[in-house]
Parts: structure tokens; C-alpha cells; sequence
């Protein structure tokens, strides 16, 4: 048996910039692994894949991310084994926080194990950005800039990565989730009024990386406008958190998921109990830390 850690993840920076010609957006983001996730079990079995999950609401069938990375692997590996995935489910669906493409890469990573290192790190990177725009991401356990419809990925520069690495941050998911196809077709409806132009954005980020300004003034989402246009509780809570505690607060990827960043002495009950006493009993709320 083959158990293998599934991260979520923040996106730091995120700028679309554009609808591509395939339907995809591009954008240039900053991403981030956590060292919360899910946990995938993979055990060898007789032939095929299946899957068993803790959380009803996940589904089990060809619509989940493990399946279809498992028939992918075996398709470009050519290894036959059949293998029983369990998935711990932490990640909150609907969240913006890469839950679904980090189960996958996982699940590439357990056979990758189970067949004996039958496919190199590249390979594994074609068949994880094949499966999703945000996928290749998980393949790397440190922050990186992604590029293209998220496929193109670079390590962020020693440097940048020291001021993330081991930052605090507390995830906050209200009890409703934001569909990511919603939220990219809206913005493709309302074009060009959410896009954020690709010379600016990479400015931006270059302006940051060449230079020593924390990670607070890194943090940007034009996918804010879209989420925060519909689902008005999430401007109204960041904004008071911003107004009462000065945390630096923002939409992770298209929501609902947020963050915020948190300094290693800071308190957080206080935070804890607004975000309760606005979204109410079920939110979700997770502390964690960069890896």
C-alpha cells in the first residue's frame, strides 16, 4: 500500500488576462502548497481502478480526477496492475483550493510508485496538465508561477520562496462553493471588464520577485470581481476583516475559499469568531502554513 500526501493550495497572485481561442483562459498566477490536504491510499488490487472516499458528497465514479488519472497513467505507462484508491477527504469541495487536481496528481504519484518509477517527471507533468489547468502545479511542493491556462510552470526564485516558506495563513470557506467553470464563463460573459492585461500583470509580479517586499503586497485576484459580484457575504467579511484586525485578506483561485495572512505571534481567535458570527456554524476554517 502506497499512501501519499494531497495538498491544497493558495493562489497568491492571480491574473487572467484573456480567453484563449480553445476556450481556456490565460493568466499569470503565484500558487502555493500547503501543508494541509487529503491523503490518498492506494492499494494493489487484481485489475481496474476504483475509489472509496469518506466524504458522501465526493463522487466515486469516472467523474473524479483520481479515476481519470489512474486510466491516463496506465495508458501512457502501459502497466496493467489495478489498484483501490481511499481518499481522506480534508480539502472542502468548491473551494478554489485545488482539491480535486492535487487528489490527481496524487494518485499519479502512488502508481508512479506502485509501477516502479515507470515514467519520468516530465511525462507525469504532460499527463497532470492533460487532466486540468492547475494540475502540473502539485507535481512541485514549493510556491510557482504558472502560466499558459496554468500548464506552464517555473519554481519561484529562492528568494521569493524564503518569504513565503512556513508564513501562516488561515482558510476560511463560507458553507456555499463557486463553480470554477461559472465563475470563467462569467467572466468571459462580462469581457473585458474583469480581464487584467498581461504586460501589467507581469510587471507586477516581476516588480515583487526582483525585489524585498513581503508577501502581503504580492497578493492580488481579478477573480474577485466576478465572485464578489454574485456571492456578496465574501466582500462584506474580508472587508471587515481588513477594517478590524488589519489582516491582509483575498479570494484564493475562483472561491469560495479565502485566506489570510497571519504573523506567527498573531491571535486568532478573535478572526475565528467573526468569520463565525458572519457565515455561521458550518463555515469551514483551517489554519495552516506555506511549505
Amino acid at each position: 500500500m502506497v499512501s501519499v500526501f494531497s495538498p491544497a493550495k493558495v493562489n497568491l497572485f492571480l491574473a487572467v488576462t484573456g480567453r484563449r481561442a480553445d476556450g481556456f483562459h490565460d493568466l499569470v498566477s503565484v500558487a502555493a502548497p500547503l501543508d494541509f490536504g487529503d491523503e490518498l491510499r492506494a492499494t494493489p488490487a487484481q485489475a481496474g481502478f476504483t475509489l472509496a472516499c469518506d466524504d458522501p458528497a465526493v463522487p466515486v465514479d469516472g467523474r473524479n480526477l483520481v479515476l481519470k488519472a489512474a486510466e491516463a497513467f496506465a495508458a501512457a505507462s502501459g502497466w496493467k496492475g489495478g489498484v483501490h484508491f481511499t481518499l481522506t477527504k480534508r480539502i472542502p469541495v468548491g473551494a478554489g483550493l485545488g482539491g480535486g487536481s492535487s487528489n490527481a496528481v496524487a494518485a499519479l504519484r502512488a502508481l508512479n510508485q506502485l509501477a516502479g518509477g515507470a515514467l519520468a517527471e516530465d511525462r507525469l507533468a504532460g499527463i497532470a496538465a492533460s487532466l486540468g489547468s492547475d494540475c502540473a502545479l502539485f507535481l512541485h511542493r514549493a510556491p510557482v508561477v504558472m502560466r499558459g491556462r496554468g500548464e506552464r510552470i517555473e519554481a519561484l526564485p529562492g528568494p521569493a520562496a524564503a518569504r513565503l516558506r512556513g508564513r501562516r495563513v488561515l482558510l476560511f470557506k463560507p458553507s456555499f462553493g463557486i463553480s470554477t467553470p461559472w465563475a470563467y464563463g462569467r467572466m468571459a460573459a462580462e469581457a473585458p471588464a474583469h480581464y487584467w492585461p498581461a504586460a501589467e500583470a507581469e510587471a507586477r509580479l516581476a516588480a515583487w520577485l526582483g525585489g524585498d517586499a513581503p508577501l502581503e503586497e504580492l497578493l492580488a485576484n481579478n477573480m474577485e470581481g466576478v465572485a464578489f459580484g454574485k456571492f456578496i457575504a465574501l466582500p462584506v467579511l474580508l472587508a471587515r476583516l481588513r477594517r478590524e484586525f488589519g489582516v491582509t485578506a483575498r479570494l484564493s483561485g475562483s472561491g469560495s475559499a479565502c485566506f489570510a495572512l497571519r504573523r506567527d505571534n498573531g491571535v486568532t481567535a478573535p478572526l475565528l469568531a467573526a468569520i463565525r458570527a458572519a457565515w455561521g456554524a458550518r463555515c469551514f476554517v483551517q489554519e495552516a502554513r506555506f511549505l
